[in-house]
């Protein structure tokens, strides 16, 4: 395996409820979709309760959260301290952002297909890719199908 220098996106699993279990906190999802440029007046109107787990999930038994540590997938908006969506169901394809066990160690990256070999690459430049070839212990755990963040309060 090529140099495996500052990979430092250890991700730590984030507690799990069970799939059956719903959440008896739902906050409401307003209709009104406030700009991102000029203003607009808004309204009142209830489109229905939300639960963060109806909207990011699709296979709970097959679903998992982690949150990212270090900054090598800020190209794709992943940054420092985001909780991740990660679907073990989903086939990982070219193009695909994956959470990968390397050598032991949890990774989050983007699975690339080039002429006859995969690797994990990065989206942020000076990280080398991690080339992948049978020899590697390395299997993808899940694709990346969400995020979410908290702000500095």
């Amino acid at each position: 395996m090529k140099q495996m220098t500052r990979i430092s996106d250890r991700l730590k699993v984030v507690e799990r409820r069970p799939a059956s279990v719903k959440s008896e906190r739902m906050i409401d999802l307003y209709s009104s979709r406030p700009a991102a440029g000029f203003p607009s007046p808004g309204d009142d109107l209830v489109e229905q309760p939300l639960d963060l787990n109806d909207l990011m999930i699709k296979n709970p038994t097959a679903t998992f959260y982690v949150r990212v540590s270090g900054d090598s997938m800020e190209g794709a908006k992943i940054f420092d301290g985001d909780i991740l969506v990660v679907d073990r169901s989903v086939e990982a394809k070219n193009g695909s952002i994956v959470v990968a066990a390397v050598c032991g160690e949890l990774v989050v990256k983007r699975l690339k297909k080039t002429n006859k070999e995969l690797a994990l690459v990065s989206e942020k430049e000076g990280y080398n890719p991690i080339l992948i070839n049978e020899q590697e212990d390395c299997f993808v755990w899940g694709v990346v199908t969400g995020s979410a963040r908290v702000f500095d309060r």
